[in-house]
Order: structure tokens, then C-alpha cells, then sequence
């Protein structure tokens, strides 16, 4: 396979991730919105509405934030073009989380607005992180150098770790098993969404290790730092643990 893969249009072409991102997007809604028509949502689609805006706007600011000062050795080459070119997931969906807690503080939401897009965002992630593998080393998402049999040459002749493959693999288990569970127990309000963001938090901490990041002398690197702050955010999740899911209510059995 030659990377970056790009879908050929005469003399032109349209690159595979920007199909991939698209795809992310317009399949990831389509999933949320069949999932809120078959469910009894507490939230009303005026405040699902507000909550939406509140989460993209905390997403794009700190997508953009959390790019930026991944190097701080570039901060020198700050500009709005340095500042809308680096994103990255991690920053995206905390500013996102920061985002949605204010605005459902702002509009009297006290119920969980996260449980219902943690299947949808895991199909996002997917489809989005198939089309980081695909761009190749133009996408940024690639690991470092390995003798791993299933590394791979992504075109500058160095066989890497595929990060971005792990990250589908890890999302395809974290939805089976959230499946898993909700065979025989029912997850607690906002828990799903919690487990889903925690869980993601700690396996972004470690994989940085095996990405070519900068790493400060104590040996973290500014994404590890960030997943640190939202894993301490979440430290209920590991200590009570118990309290995520409960058994499904039963109906009595009335004897004649």
C-alpha cells in the first residue's frame, strides 16, 4: 500500500482522510439521531440544541489550544494559521466536556447529555481515525520506528508503530464491551459517558509513549499532561467503581 491513499477525479484527487472525516461526522449524527429516536430522552431538543453549540465550541477551542502547546518549542511561530492547523483529539473532547458543563449549568441541565453520544462518538472515532491511517505520515498520527512484524512503512522508508490502528482496535473493544455490560446491568446516569472518556484518557497517556511527541526532561509530553488532568477530574470512576452500573429493575411477579 503507498500512503497517502487519495481517491483519483481526472488529473486531480480527493484524499481518503477528508472522505474518512466526512464520513466521521455525517455517520457518527445519523447514529445519534437514531438512537434519541428510539429512546425516551430527559433532555429537550431545544436544550440538546444549546448543549451541541456548547460542546463544539469547547471542542474547537481546545482542540486548537492543546495543538498548539503540544510543542512548546514552535510557540515562537504562533499565528492564526499556526493556531488552526494543530488539533488534536484529547484537547477536543475535554474543551467539549468543559463546554457542555457550562452551558448545562447555564440552562438548569442536570441530567447526563453524554451517555446518549458514546456509541455514536466511538463510530466517529472509528471511521475517523481508518482515514489518520490512510493519510499516511501527512496526518501526524503515526508512531516511531519498530521491528514489531506488524509495523508499517508509511512511505519515508522507517517501519513505525501503527498508533492509529491500535486506536481502532481499542475502540472496537470498548464498544463490545460496554455491550458487554448492558446485557445484565444498567449503567448509572452519565456513567457510560464517563467510563467512555476516562477509558479513552488512559490509553491516549500511554500510546504517547511510542508516538514522537515531545516529551518535557521529566519525560511527559503536553497531551500526557492534559489526559493526567481529565484522569483526576474522573477519579471517582476508578474508586468507586461499583457505582457505574446496577442490576436492570425487575418486574414483580404477582401470583393469582
Amino acid at each position: 500500500m503507498h500512503f497517502p491513499v487519495n481517491i483519483p477525479i481526472g488529473k486531480s484527487f480527493i484524499p481518503v482522510h477528508f472522505v474518512c472525516e466526512t464520513l466521521a461526522y455525517f455517520l457518527g449524527y445519523s447514529y445519534y439521531a437514531y438512537l434519541r429516536k428510539h429512546t425516551n430522552d430527559a433532555i429537550s431538543t431545544q436544550n440538546r440544541l444549546v448543549i451541541f453549540i456548547g460542546a463544539a465550541c469547547g471542542a474547537l477551542i481546545g482542540s486548537h489550544l492543546v495543538g498548539v502547546l503540544e510543542n512548546p518549542t514552535l510557540l515562537s511561530h504562533f499565528n492564526l494559521i499556526y493556531l488552526m492547523g494543530n488539533k488534536t483529539i484529547v484537547g477536543g473532547m475535554l474543551g467539549g466536556l468543559i463546554g457542555v458543563e457550562l452551558t448545562k449549568k447555564k440552562i438548569g441541565v442536570t441530567v447526563s447529555s453524554g451517555d446518549m453520544m458514546v456509541y455514536p462518538l466511538i463510530l466517529a472515532m472509528i471511521i475517523g481515525r481508518t482515514g489518520c491511517f490512510l493519510a499516511g505520515l501527512e496526518d501526524g498520527t503515526y508512531g516511531i520506528a519498530t521491528n514489531l512484524p506488524w509495523a508499517i512503512n508509511f512511505g519515508d522508508g522507517i517501519r513505525r508503530h501503527p498508533t492509529n490502528l491500535y486506536e481502532i482496535v481499542f475502540w472496537i473493544i470498548l464498544w463490545v464491551t460496554l455491550k458487554a455490560i448492558e446485557r445484565n446491568y444498567q449503567f448509572t446516569d452519565g456513567s457510560k459517558f464517563k467510563i467512555f472518556l476516562s477509558s479513552y484518557l488512559i490509553f491516549r497517556f500511554l500510546v504517547e509513549f511510542i508516538k514522537p511527541d515531545y516529551f518535557f526532561s521529566f519525560g511527559l509530553s503536553v497531551i500526557q499532561l492534559v489526559c493526567i488532568a481529565g484522569i483526576l477530574y474522573y477519579y471517582k470512576v476508578f474508586l468507586y467503581p461499583s457505582k457505574l452500573i446496577k442490576p436492570y429493575a425487575r418486574t414483580p411477579v404477582h401470583l393469582l
